[in-house]
């Protein structure tokens, strides 16, 4: 099992990110998110790693947070949801706006997913709640930010990949309540860029 590659970042695509670890070049399908947050090309980078293996062959997965690395697993886990499905959960949410959504049981917010369904989405709020609760910690745990930042960074994520421009986003999560979930966060936001 591939836990970390610590290398240098050689490239990016639409859905992937290339890292070149000791003159061995790695292909690592990451969300948008992660993809996003990584730092230039050429830099030094550290991609904890899920190795996917299927009929198919064998595919890498990465990502820049252990809370990240373990939702994609209780959502692999989900029946029905692939290691795409995942990735693409994790480019609409954050770990922790995707917890708060299914704590809510709001399949509509969960149905924002590309390629998730109502069906779907009630399927994922079903075995996945109260399980997302204990997904972070672990090995990189010390550098995780707070947890109301974490909370609105990842609405801000979800408002940016709803297509509201990032000026757009932070005016409306403006004055949100304090102590707010991630999920209530958007909700805020939502309704104040509906007015």
């Amino acid at each position: 099992m591939i836990a970390f590659l610590n290398g240098r970042l050689a490239g990016k695509s639409l859905a992937s990110a290339f890292i070149e670890v000791n003159g061995v070049g790695y292909e690592v399908a990451m969300s948008q998110a992660a993809l996003s947050k990584l730092p230039e090309v050429g830099h030094e980078v550290q991609v904890r790693t899920y190795l996917h293996v299927s009929d198919n062959g064998l595919a890498l997965y990465g990502f820049l947070a252990d809370d990240e690395k373990a939702t994609f697993e209780k959502l692999i886990g989900v029946s029905g949801v692939g290691p795409k499905m995942a990735l693409a959960a994790l480019s609409t949410f954050s770990p922790h706006a995707l917890s708060d959504a299914v704590a809510s049981q709001d399949s509509a917010l969960v149905s924002k997913i590309p390629g998730v369904g109502k069906k779907t989405a009630q399927r994922i709020i079903l075995e996945l709640k109260g399980s997302l609760d204990d997904v972070s910690g672990g090995l990189f745990a010390e550098d995780a930010p707070s947890v109301l930042e974490e909370r609105m960074t990842g609405a801000l994520e979800a408002l940016l990949s709803m297509g509201f421009s990032s000026a757009e986003a932070e005016l409306a999560l403006a004055g949100a309540p304090e102590g707010a979930t991630e999920s209530a966060l958007v909700k805020h936001a939502l309704k104040r860029l509906g007015s």
